[in-house]
């Protein structure tokens, strides 16, 4: 079943900077769908698109709608703030809040209004556990999270996202910067996570979209080249041009 339908989305930037043309697509809930290609291609404008992010850049023109549950997020009428609730992001570099890791779990859900203690515990167990941390950290949680590792940080902000229970989880290269066996945690945990959650990734290279895709999107300056199963795109392209990146050809 499709969760997110995106019908002749285009977008520019004021500058002329890293555009979308004419995007269609369907997006699967509880599957990893990955967006690759080279810098500027337009994977990182399309996540920001899914979560209105880009209402906040300088954006000369847009066009087109996004439908998750059948609703035109793109709409005046949403409600950002609760889109941003149900789409929630990470992003390439780990940003924890100067706080404990108990409080950088719980803060999205307090200041929401949630104050009942036996509530914010819940969210922080299930959500470090989702995050695939919880057995590394779960005897420091009052401790500084700018104390742990990068890649624990990184989860870390994860769990943050997790604990305000969303149905669409955005990663824009969530492992650019960590070291492979960080980066295998995360991967691993994007694997659970979609029995819960729909997953969109952009990666940090062709290496890492083809382990973890499900459905794989190719993207070349602002066009989407091709969309497919991950296996299919990943082994057999129908596109000269994915066949050339995915072989490094260029890139």
């Amino acid at each position: 079943m499709n969760k997110i339908s995106i019908q002749n989305l285009s977008l520019q930037y004021a500058d002329g900077a890293e555009s979308l043309r004419g995007i269609n697509m369907e997006i699967p809930q509880n599957a990893v769908t990955v967006l690759f290609g080279p810098a500027g291609g337009g994977k990182s404008t399309l996540l920001r698109c899914l979560n209105r992010l880009n209402d906040l850049t300088d954006v000369k023109t847009s066009s087109g709608s996004i439908f998750i549950d059948g609703e035109d997020i793109l709409s005046p009428n949403i409600d950002v703030t609760a889109l941003r609730r149900k789409v929630g992001m990470v992003f390439a570099r780990p940003v924890p809040l100067p706080m404990s890791i108990r409080e950088n779990v719980t803060y999205g859900l307090e200041v929401s209004g949630e104050k009942r203690r036996s509530k914010l515990d819940e969210a922080v167990e299930r959500s470090l556990k989702l995050a695939a941390i919880w057995d590394e950290i779960k005897d420091r949680l009052d401790e500084p999270a700018v104390a742990l590792s990068g890649g624990q940080q990184q989860r870390v902000c994860l769990a943050r996202v997790l604990a305000l229970q969303p149905e669409i989880i955005l990663l824009d290269e969530p492992t650019s910067g960590l070291d492979p066996i960080s980066t295998g945690k995360v991967e691993e945990a994007l694997q659970e996570l979609k029995k819960e959650f729909t997953v969109i990734l952009v990666p940090h290279s062709v290496q890492q979209a083809a382990r973890t895709a499900d459905y794989a999107a190719f993207f070349l300056s602002g066009q989407l080249i091709e969309y497919n199963v991950g296996k299919s795109i990943f082994t057999a392209p129908k596109e000269k041009k994915t066949e050339d990146y995915i072989m490094g050809r260029f890139g």
